[in-house]
C-alpha cells in the first residue's frame, strides 16, 4: 500500500485524526487482522474525537474563563462552605443551559464562587455549547467604551447569542444609568433563549438595591432571578484553608525518631 500518497490525501483534506490512526494502526501487528471496515471504523472514530476535542478547545478559549482549568471533577465537597452536593451534581449535567434557565451563586469572598462557575462554565464547553465570561465591572466599562466607539453592536450581539453568559463578582457598586440600561437590554434578549449565571458576595435580596431604580430592578430581577437555581455558599475562606495548609509543617515520620507531632 502506497502509505506516504494516502496520508498527504488525508492531511490535504484537514483529516489529521484519521492520519494519527492510521500511523497508529500501520505499527500495529494485530491490526494486520483487521478488516477493511473495521480500519474505516477506527479511523472515522478517531477524526470524529480529533474534531470534537478541538471544538471544544475553540469554545474554551473564546470562554475567557477566569479559571481555565477548573473542572466539575476537582469540585472540593469536603470544606465546608454550605455546598449542596446534589444541586451542583445536577447542575454539572447542564440540563439548566439546555432549558435556559439560570444560576445564582452567592457566599463571602473567596468561597469559591468563581472557581465553581467556571468549572460549571468548562462543561458546557465540553457539552458543546458556547460561553463567555466576564466580570461585572469590566463588562461595563467595555460597554462603555464601546458605545463611543462604535463596537457595542458587535459587543452586544455576543453577549445576548452565547449559551451561557458568566457574570462575575455582581455589586457591591450602584448602576449607573446608562448600566441600568444596558443590562434591562442584556437579559431581555437574553430571557427564555439562553442561560446566565451571576457570583456574587451580596444576597440576592440585596440586588435590588444595587440596581438602583426600582422599576428597573423590578424588570431586570424578574427575568433573572424567577427562573434560576441558587448556590447559597458560606464558610470560611478557601484561599485562607489553602495557603494554612501550605505553610502548616508536615508531621515527621517514624525515621525521625520523634514521635507524631513533636516540633523540630
Amino acid at each position: 500500500m502506497l502509505t506516504h500518497p494516502t496520508l498527504d490525501q488525508l492531511r490535504a483534506l484537514n483529516l489529521n485524526g484519521m492520519v494519527q490512526a492510521f500511523i497508529e494502526l500501520e505499527a500495529q501487528e494485530e491490526a494486520r487482522n483487521l478488516a477493511h471496515a473495521e480500519w474505516l471504523a477506527l479511523l472515522l472514530d478517531r477524526e470524529a474525537a480529533d474534531r470534537g476535542t478541538r471544538r471544544f478547545q475553540t469554545r474554551l478559549r473564546a470562554a475567557r474563563l477566569r479559571h481555565s482549568q477548573a473542572a466539575i471533577e476537582d469540585v472540593d465537597y469536603r470544606t465546608p462552605r454550605r455546598l449542596d452536593k446534589p444541586l451542583f451534581q445536577q447542575l454539572a449535567t447542564c440540563r439548566w443551559v439546555a432549558e435556559h434557565r439560570g444560576l445564582l451563586i452567592t457566599g463571602p469572598c473567596g468561597v469559591g464562587k468563581s472557581w465553581l462557575s467556571c468549572a460549571l462554565a468548562q462543561k458546557a464547553c465540553r457539552d458543546g455549547y458556547t460561553v463567555h465570561y466576564a466580570r461585572v465591572p469590566r463588562l461595563f466599562a467595555d460597554l462603555d467604551l464601546a458605545h463611543g466607539d462604535g463596537r457595542f453592536a458587535r459587543l452586544f450581539r455576543m453577549l445576548v447569542k452565547v449559551d451561557l453568559l458568566v457574570l462575575d463578582d455582581w455589586g457591591p457598586d450602584r448602576l449607573s444609568a446608562s448600566q441600568r440600561r444596558d443590562l434591562m437590554e442584556i437579559v431581555e434578549d437574553r430571557h427564555g433563549r439562553g442561560s446566565t449565571l451571576i457570583t456574587s458576595q451580596l444576597p440576592v435580596a440585596s440586588w435590588h438595591e444595587v440596581i438602583g431604580e426600582p422599576t428597573l430592578g423590578d424588570a431586570i430581577l424578574d427575568r433573572i432571578v424567577h427562573n434560576a437555581y441558587r448556590l447559597e455558599l458560606d464558610g470560611p475562606s478557601m484561599r485562607k484553608l489553602k495557603a494554612s495548609e501550605a505553610t502548616e509543617p508536615a508531621a515527621p515520620s517514624a525515621a525521625d525518631g520523634k514521635p507524631k507531632g513533636a516540633k523540630k
